[in-house]
C-alpha cells in the first residue's frame, strides 16, 4: 500500500458519520479509498443530505499519523499487513487502529477478562491469579483498563507475560487518569489499542466500541463480577456474535455484583475456577473462523465479514423509489437487509446501493449482521 492510499483510507475512516461497514463496502464498489473519496459527496446527495459532508483534508490525516509515531505507536489499515486476523473478521471491523506497543501481540492467541469496576477485593484477586496464570502460559490477555477487574487483569498479566488494552479514547488521552502508568507498563510490556482519533476523550458512546475490539482480539472472554445490563455483558454478547468462547466466574448469589456473570452460567457459559477451564473450551484460531461451526452454547453464527469483493451494487432511476421504501420500512430497531429485499420487491444490488447513499448521507446505520436501523431526523 502506498503512503497514499493509507492517508485516503484513513481520511475515509475519520469521514463524519461513516461506519466501518459502509467504509468496507465503499471501497469494495470504487476499488480504492481515493475513489470513494471523490464519490462521496454525490453519495451524500443522492441519500438526501442537503449540507456538505465533513470530509478531513489530506493534511489532517498526515497530522494524525504524525501524532501517532511521535508518541512511539503506528497505525493499522484493515485489509492490509499487520492488521490483527481474528479483529478483520468482524463485520465491523475498526478501519484503522492506532497502537503503542508491539503490533505483533494482536496477532496472538489471546484470552480476555473483564468485569465490573466496582470490584470486590476477592473478585480482583481471581483476576489477577486467572491473568497471571494465562499470561504466564503464552496466552497475552485483554482488557479494557478500566477499574476494579480490568485493571486487576493486566496487573496479573504483566507479572508473567503479555497483556493489551483497548481503550475508548484516543492514545494520547489515558483513561481513568489514575491508569497513565498502568497504560504505560501495558505498552512496555504489550499493546494499547485504539480506534479513536488522538485528542479523542471517552465518552459514553466510545465504551460498546471498544468492547466490541476487546472481544474481537480474543478466542475467547472471561466475565468476573457482571452485574445485569453491566458493560462486561455488552463485551459477552460481542463475543458470542463473533463466534468466540464465553467463560464466568461464579459469584455469590447474595452480592449484585455476580448476577450478570451467574446468569451467563445458567445460560451455558463455561464456569471457570481457573486457567485450566479456560484452557479446556479454546478454540483454535482456525475454527473461530468457520461459519457455521457449532458451539456448546445457543448463539448465532459468527458474524464473520463477507469479503468485500462479493458485495454487489445496482444504479437505477428506481433508486430513489427504493430508499423511500426503505425508510418507511426502517425504524430504530435492527432490520435485515434480506428482510427490506423481500418487502420493498428490489433487488439486494438495488438495495445495497440505496443503503449505502442512505448512511453517506446520514439517515441509516449499517450493523454487523447484514443488518441496518434507521437515524430518524438525520436529513443533513
Amino acid at each position: 500500500m502506498t503512503p497514499e492510499d493509507v492517508l485516503d483510507r484513513l481520511r475515509l475512516a475519520r469521514t463524519e458519520g461513516l461506519g466501518p461497514i459502509a467504509w468496507r463496502r465503499l471501497i469494495a464498489r470504487y476499488g480504492s479509498a481515493e475513489a470513494a473519496l471523490a464519490a462521496l459527496p454525490g453519495l451524500a446527495r443522492a441519500g438526501g443530505r442537503s449540507r456538505g459532508l465533513r470530509v478531513p483534508p489530506r493534511q489532517a490525516a498526515e497530522s494524525e499519523l504524525e501524532g501517532v509515531e511521535k508518541l512511539g505507536g503506528r497505525m493499522l489499515i484493515l485489509d492490509q499487513p499487520g492488521y490483527p486476523p481474528l479483529l478483520a473478521l468482524l463485520a465491523d471491523a475498526p478501519p484503522a487502529l492506532a497502537v503503542l506497543g508491539d503490533p505483533g501481540v494482536l496477532s496472538e492467541r489471546a484470552v480476555a477478562i473483564v468485569g465490573g469496576r466496582n470490584a470486590s477485593a476477592n473478585g480482583q484477586r481471581i483476576a489477577e491469579e486467572l491473568a497471571a496464570e494465562l499470561a504466564g502460559g503464552g496466552l497475552p490477555i485483554v482488557s479494557g483498563m478500566a477499574r476494579g477487574i480490568d485493571a486487576a487483569a493486566h496487573r496479573g498479566a504483566l507479572e508473567t507475560g503479555r497483556t493489551v488494552a483497548a481503550v475508548a479514547g484516543g492514545l494520547d488521552m489515558p483513561y481513568p487518569p489514575q491508569h497513565r502508568g498502568l497504560q504505560a507498563a501495558i505498552a512496555e510490556k504489550g499493546a494499547v489499542v485504539s480506534e479513536a482519533p488522538l485528542g479523542t476523550a471517552p465518552q459514553a458512546r466510545h465504551f460498546p466500541r471498544r468492547n466490541r475490539i476487546i472481544a474481537g482480539l480474543a478466542l475467547g472472554v472471561v466475565v468476573i463480577e457482571a452485574a445485569p445490563l453491566s458493560g462486561s455483558l455488552i463485551t459477552a454478547r460481542l463475543a458470542l456474535e463473533s463466534g468466540r468462547e464465553l467463560y464466568a466466574v461464579p459469584g455469590s448469589p447474595l452480592d449484585p455484583r455476580t448476577r450478570g456473570s451467574n446468569d451467563l452460567i445458567r445460560q451455558g457459559a463455561h464456569l471457570v475456577e481457573n486457567a485450566a477451564d479456560v484452557l479446556e473450551h479454546l478454540p483454535s484460531a482456525a475454527a473461530v473462523g468457520e461459519a457455521g461451526r457449532l458451539f456448546p452454547l445457543s448463539r448465532p453464527k459468527p458474524a464473520a465479514a463477507a469479503p468485500v469483493a462479493s458485495e454487489t451494487f445496482e444504479e437505477s432511476p428506481e433508486t430513489p423509489e427504493a430508499q423511500a421504501q426503505i425508510l418507511e420500512l426502517l425504524d430504530s430497531s435492527p432490520t435485515t437487509v434480506d428482510d427490506l429485499v423481500r418487502r420493498c420487491h428490489f433487488s439486494a444490488a438495488a438495495v445495497n446501493a440505496a443503503l449505502l447513499e442512505l448512511e453517506v448521507a446520514g439517515r441509516v446505520e449499517l450493523l454487523p449482521g447484514n443488518r441496518v436501523i434507521s437515524r430518524s431526523g438525520t436529513r443533513g
